[in-house]
């Protein structure tokens, strides 16, 4: 299977020729975000204030990176689980963010939502964390450093592994996987 390679920030374009399934390595800009971050970013967006970033085009990585050991750029980087993002994640497609990356399934409405926002879902492989860590070339924190490891990261990553979970066009690789191997529902 052909290996897809792709530069952070998407475009709609970028995203309209991935499906369920594809292998895919990104580099660029992406941002880690999880639940503390999200629900900041989402009254933010609520209350109309200027977000630390601009959103538009960006990927957000569910994690939250351990400190980096000495000689390294970053710590452990592995995905948490996505669907404790659902409640966020429509305004954030809302508000412009094109992909998404994590582990686990997502919600119908978050489906339906990177449908009508021509978005996509990619996971990455938990527990390769270390692993995953050396595909970052650079990492800062932009904001609520207060969070710590939770705060929003600003990485430059060359070649991160990803696979497309939700496509634009409603296709779910884990729900294809399930039918064809015949495993039926989690």
């Amino acid at each position: 299977m052909e290996v897809k390679k792709l530069s952070a920030p998407l475009t709609e374009r970028d995203v309209c020729g991935l499906i369920a399934g594809d292998r895919v390595l990104l580099s660029g800009t992406i941002y880690t975000a999880r639940d503390a971050a999200h629900a900041r970013l989402v009254e933010m967006i609520r209350h109309g204030d200027k977000l630390p970033f601009d959103l538009t085009g960006q990927v957000l990585y569910y994690a939250g990176p351990t400190p980096a050991p000495p000689g390294r750029v970053i710590g452990s980087l592995g995905p948490t689980t996505s669907s404790r993002m659902d409640v966020y994640t429509v305004e954030m497609l809302n508000a412009g963010i094109k992909g998404m990356i994590g582990k686990g399934e997502r919600s119908t409405d978050v489906i339906d939502a990177i449908v009508r926002h021509r978005a996509v879902y990619f996971a990455a492989t938990g527990g390769a964390g270390a692993l995953l860590a050396k595909r970052v070339v650079s990492c800062e924190v932009v904001a609520f450093e207060d969070l710590g490891c939770e705060a929003i990261h600003k990485l430059e990553v060359v070649d991160f592994p990803l696979i497309v979970i939700n496509d634009c066009f409603g296709n779910d690789f884990y729900r294809q996987s399930r039918s064809r191997y015949s495993l039926g529902s989690p």
